[in-house]
């Protein structure tokens, strides 16, 4: 094991950070040295370069991936993320999280992810569509419905989703609505999948302030990112009487000691392109957010937010990880030293891919169910998780994420050992 960054070195490339987390759980568990190296690389890595005519007329080359990280337990899933700053190891440390998160909430699914290094907000709608359905082409033989099964991710969306299944089911000569989840209800998308990944935050939340003896009612709460993740949050912790005191985005944020509307927030964004600005609040940086003074930090933007450099000025005594790895290793313990009850990103967000799954089963059984019957199955499963991670972190005297990853690691561990090697 290397040693451990001191503060003036956090981690920050997500690839290091994910496989950090995997040995720290893998001493914990006390894993052999071939199985270790079984789980702690991808099994499978696709990259691809592939042109897009533009509007123009004029021709560019975009470079796009997808990752396989682990199977043992099912076909791989993860989500397809359209970001100038998309990279293999970026993809590679999503795809391992993915792995994790799956096992951990008992969803029968490995871990994968993928994405193209663009910046779509650049691209017009014709453009978005040529490169998600050239890209999809690419990737024919390497994702299917029995295979690999992409999602939205940062960049992408429903839309994004019905072009790639459109593809594929051209391709194969007969519709394909199980290949992708997180489709519009129009094509097989599942009730509540929009909302599953705040949902989600909104469980696990209302969890763990239950457990350290917090009431939710007039809980001061601040976001970073106020995507499709972070908007979910915000909104279901106000409908629960939580205070939204402060908000961030890509292009700026706001705040207001008093609490805030969601959705007046969200009808601002859609106006101006960001939450700045909106009526009656202040302005917010985003660093200015990690350290505000609050009860709940949800961190709903991107990797590597919360370092060993800014981790000792986070003063909310709930932080839940809306984002996959938002905090680098090397905060952690600065953390809980200060008493942040963490809610690791594996845990917090895993409603999306539940819900995912179950967007799959019912476009596998032709059936679909309703918001309430979604709903009640992802609270009883996110409670499970939590209730597992909570009693293994006070069991073994270790932190949230190390309690939460030994049980991912330990779970895929033994399916890989239970299935044996191949020759």
């Amino acid at each position: 094991m290397e040693a451990a960054p001191g503060p003036e070195a956090p981690v920050t490339n997500p690839y290091a950070a994910a496989q950090r987390q995997f040995d720290r759980a893998a001493d914990h568990l006390g894993l052999e040295r071939g199985l270790r190296d079984i789980l702690r690389a991808p099994q499978r890595e696709v990259s691809v370069r592939f042109p897009v005519r533009l509007d123009d007329g004029s021709t560019r080359v975009f470079e796009g991936y997808r990752v396989q990280h682990n199977m043992s337990r099912g076909p791989a899933k993860g989500g397809v993320r359209f970001h100038p700053a998309t990279d293999l190891d970026e993809v590679r440390a999503l795809a391992m999280w993915m792995t994790w998160k799956c096992a951990l909430v008992g969803v029968p699914f490995g871990g994968a992810k993928g994405g193209v290094a663009c910046d779509p907000g650049s691209l017009s709608r014709g453009e978005l569509e040529a490169l998600t359905r050239r890209f999809t082409t690419e990737l024919q033989g390497v994702i299917g419905p029995d295979v690999d099964i992409p999602a939205p991710d940062v960049g992408t969306n429903a839309q994004v989703m019905a072009w790639m299944m459109d593809t594929l089911s051209m391709h194969r000569g007969m519709l394909l609505p199980a290949v992708v989840t997180g489709k519009p209800l129009a094509v097989g998308g599942s009730e509540g999948r929009s909302d599953a990944t705040g949902q989600g935050i909104l469980d696990t939340v209302e969890f763990a302030a239950a457990r350290i003896g917090m009431r939710l009612e007039g809980a001061r709460v601040a976001v970073q990112g106020f995507g499709n993740v972070g908007e979910a949050a915000a909104r279901l912790l106000d409908a629960r009487g939580a205070r939204i005191i402060a908000v961030t985005d890509v292009r700026g944020g706001a705040r207001n000691a008093d609490g805030m509307d969601p959705v007046l927030l969200r009808e601002h964004l859609l106006a101006t392109g960001s939450v700045a600005g909106a009526a009656g609040t202040a302005p917010i940086s985003n660093e200015e957010l990690l350290a505000l003074d609050c009860d709940i930090l949800v961190l709903a933007a991107l990797e590597g937010q919360v370092t060993s450099r800014n981790a000792g000025r986070v003063r909310a005594r709930i932080m839940a990880e809306g984002a996959n790895g938002p905090t680098t290793p090397d905060a952690d313990p600065i953390l809980r030293e200060h008493g942040v009850v963490v809610i690791p990103d594996i845990l917090c967000n895993a409603g999306g891919v539940a819900v995912s799954y179950f967007e799959w089963v019912q476009n596998r059984e032709a059936f679909p169910w309703s918001a309430e019957e979604v709903n009640a199955r992802l609270g009883r499963m996110m409670t499970t998780a939590a209730t597992e991670v909570w009693d293994r972190a006070e069991r073994d005297g270790i932190d949230m994420r190390l309690a939460a990853h030994a049980i991912a690691v330990e779970r895929v561990a033994r399916a890989t050992l239970v299935r044996g090697l191949y020759p």
